[in-house]
């Protein structure tokens, strides 16, 4: 047991040069959500969903490291620093190495049914910080996959994917935008559906409000408001009656 630890603390420090000492590296957030994950996939495989997932909210709230007890992981795992999140059909295999900030997400499934819906990382695979993979795809041995990538297909065995830069693999960011819109964003297309400036439409859509508050203030039907504005003010107010 205790030779297994030496050899994963030492893994560690052949990937990361800055502690002094494996005593150093046990203080390691990811270290600590990896023991913790140990108990809770060893009590998820034994049906006791309730305390696995116990044991994962308490190693969340000490690490910020959020992994599903049913994912599956492998020997020689490494998260450095944190704030990463793996769901419950995951996979990784063998010295995987994944920096912070990492999401290893899921896919809502069509038919109502869980399944498998979130990545597998094959041995050796090295994971840049923000990086998003999603879906039931997979990453080959020893791929690597950029800082701040949004991965959403299958990426081949030592292949490198950096930023948005491989269509095949990653998704486009304007294509993105499209398919996801946060909540409380306001739509900005027009009435054709064409793309505009939200701040431009927003600005729009207040004067049309406003010059109906104002037509309905002065009694007079919007549409007749310009014409009843261009009348001269003595005629308006009876003075004229020629």
């Amino acid at each position: 047991m205790f030779d297994r630890l030496k050899s994963y603390l030492d893994s560690i420090h052949a990937r990361d040069p800055a502690p002094r000492s494996r005593w150093e590296i046990l203080l390691y957030p990811g270290v600590s959500a990896l023991f913790f994950h140990r108990i809770a996939s060893w009590l998820f495989d034994a049906k006791l969903y309730f305390i696995a997932r116990l044991v994962n909210h308490i190693s969340r709230f000490l690490t910020a490291i959020d992994i599903h007890p049913g994912a599956k992981i492998g020997k020689n795992f490494f998260i450095d620093h944190g704030f990463t999140v793996i769901g419950e059909t995951a996979e990784i295999g063998d010295n995987v190495t994944i920096y912070q900030c990492v999401t290893l997400g899921g896919t809502n499934p069509t038919n109502g049914e869980g399944g498998k819906r979130h990545p597998t990382l094959c041995d050796n695979v090295i994971i840049g910080s923000g990086a998003q993979i999603i879906g039931p795809i997979t990453v080959g041995k020893r791929a690597r996959v950029g800082a701040n990538a949004v991965v959403t297909d299958d990426v081949p065995e030592g292949a490198t994917m950096v930023g948005l830069k491989a269509r095949s693999t990653l998704v486009p960011a304007e294509e993105w935008i499209k398919e996801f819109t946060p909540y409380g964003t306001p739509n900005c297309e027009d009435a054709e559906g064409n793309r505009v400036d939200c701040v431009e439409k927003l600005e729009g859509e207040i004067a049309a409000l406003r010059a109906e508050m104002n037509a309905l203030k002065s009694g007079v039907p919007l549409q007749d408001q310009d014409a009843h504005e261009q009348v001269p003010a003595a005629k308006r107010s009876g003075n004229d009656r020629a």
